[in-house]
């Protein structure tokens, strides 16, 4: 089955046209355009509306969780509009994430030229391993 996913680039303000195809085997295959090898799709539905879904695309997995906290940035700033500056704690932004109808990532494999799947724990992980990684290059 052939899924035509039209994008908005996450760095540029240009649209690009991915067509994947299911490989059957729970990854999709990219057709027709090169990626480099850590492209990352991110899948984002905040509400069990599906006219809300939303797509964006990555250099890389870290860039994409980076995407995440300022999604989640964006709307402590929505809820907190008169507040000069805004703290949170990773328990607050997981939380964020799990109330989120729908929440994915798609990495593309150059080894086998497919997109995999993954979901809401894999997110928190790796963004836990980002943010820990952050934290002490910024205590050096």
């Amino acid at each position: 089955m052939l899924l035509s996913l039209l994008l908005p680039s996450a760095r540029r303000r240009e649209r690009r046209e991915l067509a994947l195809v299911g490989s059957g085997n729970g990854t999709l295959k990219l057709q027709g355009l090169p990626i480099n090898t850590s492209h990352t799709i991110l899948l984002v539905q905040p509400t069990k509306r599906p006219e809300g879904r939303t797509y964006a695309d990555y250099e890389s997995v870290n860039e994409c969780m980076e995407g995440v906290c300022k999604m989640y940035e964006e709307h402590l700033k929505r809820m907190n509009p008169n507040s000069p500056s805004i703290t949170y704690d990773i328990s607050q932004l997981f939380d964020f994430i799990d109330d989120l109808a729908d929440l994915s990532c798609l990495v593309y494999r150059a080894d086998t030229q497919t997109y995999q799947p993954y979901n809401k724990d894999w997110i928190k992980e790796k963004i836990y391993v980002l943010l820990r990684r952050q934290a002490q290059q910024a205590s050096k």
